[in-house]
């Protein structure tokens, strides 16, 4: 056997080891992230959505979801209710806030829809709304 032939063959071995080793570190990578993405998930359904965010304390909400001053005719007092993102998901399917009655879940969740980033409650919102793999 040639010299040549015999380092192509200790080469193709050495690939082939290679090759199970990172499919073993791929696997295992799959299976820690499984759980991480889980756990995220359950993070995210558990993550608070204030009304209104509290840099508005004390005001309410419109029809429309605008924030209001207290006291504003057709308004939905809102006396910093705070909503857990599993509550605003239902809410989102049909369903309604708990606590509330059919128009001021309404009201409450065109706030939510309304909410920019920088404002409390934006990045749970958003949330809700990225796909799960």
């Amino acid at each position: 056997m040639s010299d040549d032939k015999v380092q192509n063959e200790a080469d193709a071995g050495t690939t082939r080891r290679r090759a199970l080793m990172l499919g073993a570190v791929g696997a295992s990578a799959i299976i820690s992230i499984r759980p991480a993405l889980a756990q995220t998930s359950a993070s995210v359904m558990a993550c608070e959505i204030p009304i209104p965010d509290p840099a508005r304390a004390g005001s309410a909400i419109a029809a429309d979801g605008s924030v209001v001053p207290s006291g504003t005719p057709g308004s939905f007092a809102a006396n910093g209710r705070v909503f857990k993102a599993a509550d605003v998901k239902r809410a989102m399917s049909g369903g309604q806030l708990p606590g509330t009655d059919y128009d001021t879940s309404r009201a409450y969740m065109r706030y939510i829809r309304k909410l920019q980033s920088g404002t409390s409650g934006f990045t749970c919102f958003a949330s809700l709304q990225m796909p799960r793999g």
